[in-house]
């Protein structure tokens, strides 16, 4: 027996990204249903060979419905994931809105399943930021065996965590270099993103960080250990799909890059790719449509006495979005709900 799920949001990135891992993934389902906003309703949206009619959010009653996933901006999570969780339905939100309740579970599940027991409390289940959720994919495995004083991570986030807006101005800006007359000014980013790159994501808080950048300390203190000291920056660059961040990790002990590379190759979720040789890496235009944070330029720092370097690559729609969103609900089945 499968489940009945929705998929708010269906019409955006994320969610035809969660309709197509779904599918793909087999997930059990017996009905699914896509919602957007009164504006989309109506469009239609892919679910395997299936073609769905998009219903109003505002409008449907999530009475009857087991699992319901959430990829609408946190307003419209802030006024509809309540009465779905009310009603019985399961809430995976990727929105930030519930990330730092400490009743909602923020869950990677190849590295803090078993904080799904406590779903129950308010039935809502948060989905990291993308840049975090493929960077403590790969840092767990390597805590268990070390434990991680400090991290240090710059990031360069593709445009589609932006969304499809900020994907049509890279395109057009690019056109615009080469086509007089096509030249478009920023309108999603605060600077021209073509040919570019801008250290600016999200709002600025009052310490100078971005809260892209307090986020990634917040969301990694909470799912793999509140002792780990994170300092970020979040940098947006001119790729369409693909994250990619290079990190700099600081032990309690010493951790050989031998050690750690064997221990990265048997984790969950993680692909190595690491030859010391022209191409012996992953970027982000390889990672694209792939399920696995893949993990390479693996080194030691000299500079520190039990220091570690990775270049971590990620498909942010997938790994950083909708293909946790739908592990998520593939923990709950097999840990907890046991209905597949």
């Amino acid at each position: 027996m499968g489940y009945k799920v929705v998929v708010c949001g269906a019409t955006g990135n994320v969610g035809r990204e969660m309709l197509n891992i779904l599918a793909e993934r087999q997930f059990p389902v017996d009905e699914i249903a896509a919602l957007a906003s009164r504006r989309s309703m109506g469009t239609e949206v892919s679910f395997g060979d299936k073609t769905l009619k998009t219903k109003d959010l505002e409008q449907f009653d999530f009475t009857g419905w087991d699992i319901a996933f959430f990829a609408v901006g946190s307003d419209a999570t802030k006024a509809h994931a309540p009465r779905a969780a009310k009603a019985g339905c399961i809430v995976i939100d990727n929105s930030s809105l519930y990330r730092y309740d400490p009743d909602v579970p923020l869950v990677v599940p190849e590295v803090n399943p078993q904080a799904l027991d406590g779903y129950a409390r308010r039935n809502i289940v948060a989905n990291p930021n993308c840049s975090t959720a493929q960077m403590v994919v790969a840092l767990k495995p390597l805590h268990d065996r070390a434990r991680i004083k400090r991290v240090v991570v710059s990031t360069y986030q593709s445009v589609s965590g932006t969304g499809k807006d900020a994907i049509d101005e890279l395109w057009d800006q690019t056109k615009g270099m080469y086509v007089p007359g096509q030249e478009r000014a920023p309108q999603v980013y605060t600077k021209q993103i073509a040919f570019n790159v801008i250290p600016h994501i999200d709002s600025f808080m009052e310490d100078g960080s971005t809260r892209e950048e307090w986020k990634m300390v917040a969301e990694t203190k909470k799912i793999v250990d509140p002792a780990i000291k994170v300092t970020a920056t979040c940098v947006r660059v001119p790729v369409f799909v693909g994250h990619s961040e290079a990190i700099n990790i600081e032990f309690e002990d010493f951790l050989d890059e031998d050690e750690a590379r064997d221990i990265l190759r048997t984790a969950p979720g993680v692909l190595v790719v690491d030859k010391r040789e022209d191409g012996g890496y992953v970027t982000p235009v390889e990672c694209v449509g792939d399920f696995a944070t893949f993990v390479s330029r693996i080194r030691q720092d000299s500079t520190i006495e039990n220091g570690l370097n990775l270049w971590v690559v990620s498909d942010n729609l997938r790994k950083g979005a909708a293909l946790n969103a739908v592990q998520i609900a593939e923990t709950l089945d097999a840990r907890i709900l046991k209905k597949g």
